[in-house]
Formats: structure tokens, sequence, C-alpha cells
């Protein structure tokens, strides 16, 4: 029988501490206030209050992570303190609390990935169909025709009058001639196949669809200002797609086969009865976007990072964290075109910041994938560059 515990909280006490592994549980609150903030956020953009009915920690507590933020009680609060292993019975008992954690999640997800864009690439990419015609472009300059052509493809089907529609037709026309790609509307049924290179969904595109990775990898990309960002590599067993499906609003980034995969499609119907059915699954999906948006707190902290080669080092950390290696060695299988297009710095640069960072002792190249042979002296670099950029001290640049 499920039984939660109260907690009460004095006025200006810690609920949570940044940086602090004591996250086996999270909070929701019954009554009073609460200010979460990051310690070094100088401008307070991460500040924000939360009253009855949020909650606080899930993110740390469902992705068993560190703390990304502190929580301090503004005023007299009460809380409901849930264990980890509570949250299957919980959400199975009381299904809205497991659709409002998903979907705050969703909204947060789409907020952070517009945050993480635009210390990278000064901009805001915009959730319009007419940006398909920048995504398609991008790709078109790379000589990646099979996305090329799926974006072209989709800004034709939706932007009917678009001001960049005679282009599009002819080039779209010129590449159908150069390639075999005829892959544009999703295959019936509950799975499908995508080929290395091969465009799933395009940002800004309209969908309804998440998905399932059964195998294969995928990689979740952003483009704005003639760079691409890569916001998330994902393996067998991650799912993608679900803001869409839950926001009902236009993709918010692309998703690209990075090897063969094969995918397991979720709509709107089904999910709404895997919600009501297999609470087992929804626990596993309010993990997924924890894991997800604690890695984009992450991320947010590499894109604040100036010098291109210290933002490599501590992209890799990054990856190693979510890999829970904290120790011992590590074979990643990213190139370090793969990590330098993770840290969004501009393709001009890559020759010399990989160069840079191949200079580094903390990992090395095996064939053409990148060896981090001790993960404790990786993290503990990577901690030195971030705190060195915190600090404003000076560091070398390209």
């Amino acid at each position: 029988m499920l039984q939660l515990q109260f907690v009460n909280f004095k006025k200006d006490s810690y609920i949570l501490v940044e940086g602090k592994a004591d996250n086996d549980r999270f909070y929701i609150i019954q009554s009073g206030k609460v200010r979460c903030f990051k310690s070094n956020d100088a401008k307070g953009s991460s500040l924000k209050t939360l009253g009855p009915g949020d909650f606080v920690g899930v993110i740390p507590c469902m992705s068993a992570h560190s703390q990304i933020e502190n929580a301090i009680a503004t005023e007299e609060t009460r809380c409901i303190s849930v264990r980890k292993d509570q949250y299957p019975e919980l959400i199975e008992k009381n299904t809205p609390i497991a659709l409002k954690i998903i979907r705050t999640f969703a909204n947060r997800m789409r907020t952070m990935n517009e945050m993480l864009t635009q210390p990278v690439i000064k901009t805001n990419a915009t959730d319009l169909p007419e940006h398909i015609f920048d995504v398609a472009k991008y790709y078109d300059k790379l000589d990646r025709y099979p996305i090329a052509l799926y974006a072209y493809y989709h800004y034709m089907k939706e932007c009917r009058q678009g001001v960049h529609l005679e282009e599009v037709k002819n080039r779209f026309k010129m590449l159908s001639t150069m390639c075999n790609f005829r892959n544009f509307e999703p295959a019936q049924g509950t799975t499908r196949s995508y080929e290395k290179g091969e465009m799933i969904f395009s940002e800004s595109q309209t969908g309804a669809d998440m998905f399932v990775i059964q195998e294969g990898e995928v990689a979740i990309t952003k483009v704005a200002s003639g760079n691409e960002v890569i916001l998330a590599m994902l393996k067998r067993g991650d799912m993608f797609g679900e803001m869409a499906l839950l926001e009902n609003k236009p993709r918010s980034a692309s998703a690209i086969a990075h090897s063969s995969c094969r995918l397991m499609v979720i709509n709107r119907d089904n999910f709404d009865q895997m919600v009501t059915t297999q609470p087992q699954l929804i626990a596993r999906l309010t993990t997924m976007f924890a894991e997800r948006l604690w890695t984009s707190y992450r991320q947010q902290d590499n894109a604040n990072i100036s010098n291109p080669v210290h933002k490599m080092v501590d992209m890799l950390a990054l990856q190693a964290e979510k890999a829970k290696k904290f120790t011992g060695n590590y074979q990643t299988e990213l190139t370090l075109t793969d990590l330098a297009n993770m840290c969004g710095i501009p393709l001009k640069l890559h020759p010399m910041a990989c160069v840079q960072f191949s200079d580094e002792k903390s990992a090395r190249l095996n064939g053409d994938k990148i060896y981090v042979p001790d993960c404790e002296e990786l993290l503990k670099q990577a901690a030195f560059y971030r705190k060195a950029n915190h600090t404003g001290e000076k560091t070398s640049y390209l």
C-alpha cells in the first residue's frame, strides 16, 4: 500500500542543494512557496518560484544524477516526499500526476532547446513552417541530399504559398535525379525503418507521433544561422518526438538516423491507452525526460564556455556522466566531428578545434572514435574549465 511522507520546511531553509547527490526522492508542494535557482546564474534567468501542486527535484531523482539547482522555501512550506521506487505506484493510482509531470517536462524541454541554441547560434529558430526551407538549404549545401530532399518535400507540403516555393520545386526536381531517396511519407504500421543519414522528421514540421528506438542511433538536431547543433544522440531504448505529441505543436528539433535504425511508433491514441494501462512504461518515459532535461541543464553550462576546445572536453565529460562512467576508461562512438557538432562549433572552426583537442591528455582517438583512458581525470578537467569560464579566468582561444 502506498504511504507517502509529509515534510515541513521553515522559511529560508534549503529543500535541495545544487550539486548534492541526495536524489532518491522528489517533493510535491502542498502549501507554501519555493524559490529555485542555479548558483552560477548571475543574470537570474534560471530563477523561478513554485507553489502548491508543483514538483521539486523530479529531474535529478528520476535521472539518478546530482541536484541541478537550489530550492529554498520562501515561506513555511509543506511538501509530500515521493521516493523514486514509489513513483510507479503513485501514477498507477493518480494518472493526472504523471501527465502533469510529463507535460511540464515537455514544455521545459522545448524551452531548454531554445535556450541551448541561443548562446551557440545567437538566434532563435522558429516553429513556423517556413523554417523548413532553412533546414533544407543547410543540408543541401553540405551535399546531404536525402535530408535536403526530405525537408524540401515537406516545405512544399506545408507551405503551399511559401515565399521560397518556386526555388524549392526546382531544387527538389534536380536533387530527385541525383539520389534515389523516396522515403518522404511515414510507412504504415507500428514500426518504421530508416537508413543512416535519412531524416525521420524536420524541425518546424507538423506531426503527432513519438518513437522508441528498437535498433540503431538517432541524432536530435537544430539548424539556424547556417549552423547545426546536435542536442542529443539517442540509442536503443530511448524515446523521442514526444513533445509534438504532448503539446500539439510543430517539431522543435529534427531527428536524423545516425545509423540504420528501427523505431516503434506511438501515436496519440495508443499513448492515452498506455497512460492508463502501463504505469511502468510511463515511469520509464518520465525517467527519460528527466535524463534529457538533466543533460540539457549541463549543455547550457557547456554553451556558456567560450573556448571551443574546452567546450569539447566538457561535452565529452557530459557523455561520460550520461553513461555513468565516473572512473576507469570509456570508449565512445563519437568522432571528433560529432563532438564538435554537439558543441555547436561553427564549421569553419572545426579543423583547428579538432587538432587542438587532439593535444588534450584527457582523451585520444581509437581509430576515428574518441577514447577516454581515465574518466575521473576527464571529469576533473571539465569541471576546471567550467569554473574558469564562470569566474572569468583567462584561457587560450582559437
